[in-house]
């Protein structure tokens, strides 16, 4: 992968940890750099995710599609966050999930074991990864709190403070389905808090 594309990431990890040049080039050594159109996918559901991917530019969804053919929503990610499956990649098994560009992306992947050969080999990378987890499972927490115990409005209010980078670049639909709301249910939200 090239140095240009390296550079997102580069200054990514500078926030979290001091990596030496020669800790990054080992990093970079080992990443790939994938493009993806609008809707195209990353995982599909039944295949088993063997990756970690870090979005440089663009934004990502993680979803699944029940029997009646309805989107559930369970994630997003735009630029400088990671995605993928995290119960597939420890399981082994087939994920339930899919993943796709909701916009034109760019994404840096590292396999599985080039990963946890990073995370053993470079101290620093460990402990940035280990904050970064600490990071989503308290905003998992947050978000199941949210999920039952906040009204509508509530969860929308929540989602713009708790997620104010997502707006512009993900449609209504996919916001409500993310709230687990109708389309109608947001849109009458969105009309009652502008004019408050």
């Amino acid at each position: 992968m090239d140095y240009a594309s390296f550079e997102a990431f580069k200054q990514y990890t500078g926030r979290y940890v001091k990596l030496t040049d020669e800790e990054l080039e080992r990093i970079r050594a080992v990443c790939s750099y994938k493009k993806l159109r609008k809707q195209q996918y990353l995982l599909q559901e039944g295949d088993t995710w063997k990756l970690h991917a870090f979005i440089i530019k663009g934004c990502l969804r993680t979803y699944s599609i029940d029997e009646k053919g309805e989107e559930h929503i369970v994630g997003f990610g735009i630029d400088n966050w990671w995605v993928g499956d995290r119960e597939s990649l420890k399981s082994g098994k087939p994920s339930n999930f899919n993943i796709d560009a909701v916009s034109n992306s760019e994404v840096i992947l590292i396999t599985s074991l080039d990963f946890n050969k990073l995370c053993e080999e470079i101290p620093a990378f460990n402990e940035m990864i280990n904050t970064i987890l600490d990071r989503s499972f308290i905003a998992s927490q947050r978000r199941i709190l949210s999920f039952i115990s906040h009204s509508a409005e509530e969860k929308y209010l929540t989602f713009l403070k708790m997620y104010p980078g997502f707006i512009g670049c993900i449609p209504q639909n996919m916001i409500a389905s993310f709230l687990g709301i109708s389309r109608e249910t947001l849109s009458r939200i969105r009309t009652s808090t502008a004019m408050k």
